[in-house]
């Protein structure tokens, strides 16, 4: 299979129903967002990390490519069927903030990103979870968007802050509090 197309160098590309659109489309900023998300928790598996906190960041990013195939769908009809986010996916994220949130001390004051490079990347992957966030609600304006995304993108930038605080509460990191 050839990766290359040569589709896409007048500046369109193809959803998954066919439709050309343009690559600064709103659909595409969205499922190119959860894309570079995806990615950077690629990064996140990558470094030290306890079995536990890589098995689920594994099975997140495998929810993030489903999530980006339903978003780069728009309301065509389509010969196959695009896989779904169920609402047990984001109590699966909500089960494991609270999982973490039980091993560190209970959040005093506003921290910081930063402590060390680990807990830095987490922080950088909430704020990009953050932003295809924005993406997606913004979608959600001129195309009916599955609520359950927005929930599941919404609840998994939590998850990232926790799973920072966790790392650095794990690795005796202090964190840095935020001084007004």
């Amino acid at each position: 299979m050839k990766i290359y197309t040569k589709g896409g160098d007048k500046g369109k590309t193809s959803l998954v129903t066919g439709t050309r659109v343009k690559k600064y489309h709103i659909r595409l900023e969205a499922y190119g967002m959860i894309d570079e998300l995806n990615s950077y928790i690629g990064l996140l598996v990558s470094h030290e990390l306890n079995e536990r906190n890589k098995n689920f960041l594994l099975a997140i990013q495998h929810k993030l490519f489903n999530i980006g195939s339903i978003l780069a769908a728009d309301e065509k009809e389509i010969q196959f069927e695009l896989p779904k986010l169920l609402s047990s996916d984001t109590e699966s994220i909500e089960k494991e903030i609270d999982f973490l949130n039980e091993q560190i001390p209970a959040l005093q004051n506003f921290i910081l990103p930063g402590g060390n490079q680990l807990i830095a990347h987490c922080h950088i992957a909430r704020t990009i979870c953050r932003r295809a966030e924005r993406r997606i609600v913004k979608l959600d304006t001129k195309a009916k968007i599955d609520q359950e995304i927005i929930k599941y993108v919404n609840r998994l930038s939590d998850y990232l802050f926790v799973l920072a605080r966790f790392i650095s509460f794990g690795h005796k990191v202090d964190e840095i509090i935020w001084k007004a």
